[in-house]
């Protein structure tokens, strides 16, 4: 079943439903003529003669895959590393050092090489929960950043060459769609995740795939699978079963827009805000006589020399007018808000990725979704629109709702348990969302099988984040982060018991 409106009551005019199967056959509209070298600019055109053109690029990798002997192994894949889409240090991009202080605007790179499973384990169940590719500014945020632009450019003579360029400055940014290094980096997965998991792929186990419903996530979720179509030299097709709204009223667990109650907490962003904010607006205001920038101005501003540089694949000139250390600043201040958003820091910043999390376990072990939060009990009752059988999963989501559900799994807390302050800037904290949710960011649930570990248990469970095996200490697991399924799903108390009345506290009155 493709293309299920996932509202509440399974219920869709024939004028939406048309409208969402047009926007699933992508081939013809999005995919650029070709991926370009890191640095070279890129034009979308038509995909005719694509997959011939794709070639120039691929061929090296297609090589390597074909002389390294031994590399596949049923359920197993010894060293298949994600493409580094981070640009790498040439001109015209900026250093790698400086993209990764973009936090949720870094583009997408493997934050480890992967490793397979150890040789006692294979993999038998993929879940894959994956952001939208790199995009343009929302609407709200092209509003915060055109305020503090517009304030440098009404003033008529600057003091410091710097800012020259501001003078015949035109905003060619669109808004919220997929540009053409998000279609790289999605396209690019689907790849990925074929060649390395293409034991689980058969005619009659497809992935099952799920889009939350802006444009972008359901862009992603359809050129992931030309992807996996090219991959597989088009043997496989896996098409979206489900898109789930993010409307008023719409059950979604990949969107973070049902518990009305949860607003971010600002006082500790704010107060690293005012710590160095300050001491630029100032060199601002110097450089710009009359444009009395303030510290909110600044923080706004900054993320537009990410955004230029990834729409234009050069370096924007706004990246020159910050240094290193400040963008790593800014950084910082990106990493608190979400933290204290839809991260830990929030009292209702997990309990939004609860419904996802029980999703996870029914597919893990089986059995139907028991859940009483943001779960769509008509479709996931349905083995048409929830089945439970499937090898593959892949679901397509924002960054924000990614973090809730990290949150709610128990991933990236500080050993000490200490929340991330105003105080300090820990270079090596763990709670890093260029690391997290760079555009196009992925964490997989592998479901193992395992031979020798226990008389008991044969069933296990890892999770990886951008290719990096992230440490189930909470469920027993070693260095290797393989840890038994029960133990995993008993581990997972709080999404088991419904966030332990948090959802109530969605929807209370004061």
């Amino acid at each position: 079943m493709a293309n299920v409106l996932g509202y509440n009551s399974v219920s869709s005019s024939s004028r939406d439903h048309v409208l969402l199967t047009e926007t699933m056959h992508v081939k013809d509209k999005w995919l650029p003529e070709r991926l370009p070298l890191f640095g070279e600019p890129i034009l979308d055109r038509s995909y005719a003669n694509y997959r011939q053109r794709f070639l120039q690029c691929a061929s090296l990798v297609v090589l390597g895959v074909i002389l390294s002997a031994g590399y596949f192994q049923y359920g197993r894949w010894h060293s298949c590393p994600s493409p580094p889409l981070v640009f790498k240090d040439v001109a015209p991009m900026p250093p790698e050092a400086l993209q990764r202080t973009w936090a949720a605007y870094s583009p997408y790179y493997p934050t480890a090489h992967y490793e397979s499973p150890p040789d006692d384990c294979v993999i038998t169940q993929v879940n894959l929960l994956q952001r939208h590719g790199a995009r343009y500014p929302t609407g709200g945020q092209t509003t915060r950043i055109q305020a503090p632009l517009q304030k440098l450019r009404g003033v008529r003579t600057y003091a410091n060459a710097s800012f020259d360029f501001l003078r015949y400055f035109e905003w060619d940014l669109g808004v919220s769609d997929m540009i053409s290094l998000g279609i790289q980096q999605t396209f690019e997965s689907g790849i990925e995740h074929y060649t390395r998991y293409r034991h689980l792929f058969s005619s009659g186990h497809l992935p099952f795939v799920r889009a939350s419903g802006s444009r972008r996530v359901i862009k992603s979720a359809a050129i992931w699978a030309d992807g996996i179509s090219y991959a597989s030299n088009d043997m496989y097709h896996p098409e979206t079963s489900v898109i789930l709204p993010e409307v008023d009223g719409a059950n979604n667990t990949l969107d973070d827009s049902m518990c009305p109650n949860a607003h971010s907490l600002n006082k500790v962003p704010k107060t690293w805000r005012d710590a160095f904010a300050p001491t630029i607006a100032a060199r601002f205001n110097e450089a710009a006589p009359g444009a009395d920038l303030n510290a909110k101005d600044i923080v706004n501003l900054m993320p537009l020399c990410a955004f230029e540089t990834l729409f234009h694949r050069a370096t924007s000139p706004f990246c020159n007018l910050f240094t290193f250390e400040e963008s790593e600043a800014h950084e910082y201040y990106d990493d608190l808000s979400r933290y204290y958003k839809t991260g830990p820091g929030n009292p209702l910043g997990p309990i939004q990725g609860v419904g996802y999390v029980n999703e996870l376990l029914a597919r893990l072990t089986s059995k139907p979704v028991q859940d009483h939060t943001q779960t769509n009990s008509t479709l996931d009752s349905s083995p048409d629109t929830f089945p439970l059988n499937r090898t593959f999963y892949a679901d397509f989501s924002h960054d924000n709702q990614m973090v809730a559900i990290y949150s709610a799994l128990g991933l990236f807390q500080r050993v000490d348990g200490r929340a991330p302050s105003a105080e300090e800037m820990n270079p090596g904290r763990r709670w890093r969302i260029s690391r997290m949710t760079p555009f196009s960011a992925r964490m997989v649930v592998e479901k193992l099988t395992c031979d020798g570990r226990s008389d008991e248990q044969r069933e296990y469970v890892r999770i990886l984040v951008n290719d990096a095996v992230q440490p189930l200490t909470f469920c027993g697991a070693g260095a290797d982060g393989v840890c038994a399924l029960d133990d995993f799903v008993e581990s997972q108390a709080y999404a088991r018991g419904n966030g332990n009345g948090d959802w109530a506290k969605c929807f209370e009155s004061d």
